[in-house]
């Protein structure tokens, strides 16, 4: 048995519509908190391209841009042109693959590692802004039940 039925289920108040409502507003908060930031605000990174930058961060090897396009199900018309802007600004450097050169990897710079250490400071701040009335406990088991679903996605029970 589900947990929405037909004669209650509401699509656009239902769970998958306000979690892309509340994604949608921490992108804006984001995007908003870059540009006011004395460090960052010259280097003119969106919230898109913040995700970028934090995926590249997260990894110690370069990154090949399929990789990115599907962690974050971007197209590749899309991504390059992203990733062209971050190359602009100094804080991505592409390479080849020695072993396949049909795929472009992607690392960050000096600029970019350098940047990273605000980039994740400003995202605390505005997920903190979000949680502003949330116990800990609260956003402990949110982030729990988050994950949980996301579980349940990409392993689906019989």
């Amino acid at each position: 048995m589900g947990i929405y039925n037909l004669d209650s289920y509401q699509p656009l108040a239902a769970l998958g519509s306000l979690m892309g409502k509340v994604r949608g507003q921490l992108l804006s908060a984001l995007a908003v908190d870059l540009v006011r930031d004395e460090v960052l605000g010259p280097l003119d990174i969106t919230a898109a391209q913040f995700i970028v930058l934090v995926r590249l961060a997260s990894h110690d090897r370069p990154v090949a841009i399929s990789e990115l396009c599907k962690q974050d199900a971007y197209d590749a018309g899309a991504m390059t042109r992203m990733l062209d802007r971050l190359e602009a600004k100094g804080l991505i450097h592409r390479s080849r693959s020695d072993t396949d050169r049909r795929v472009v990897l992607l690392e960050l710079t000096p600029a970019g590692r350098n940047a990273y250490p605000r980039l994740r400071e400003v995202s605390m701040q505005v997920m903190n802004r979000s949680l502003g009335d949330f116990s800990q406990e609260e956003a402990d088991q949110l982030e729990s039940l988050l994950l949980r679903m996301l579980r349940n996605i990409s392993e689906p029970q019989p």
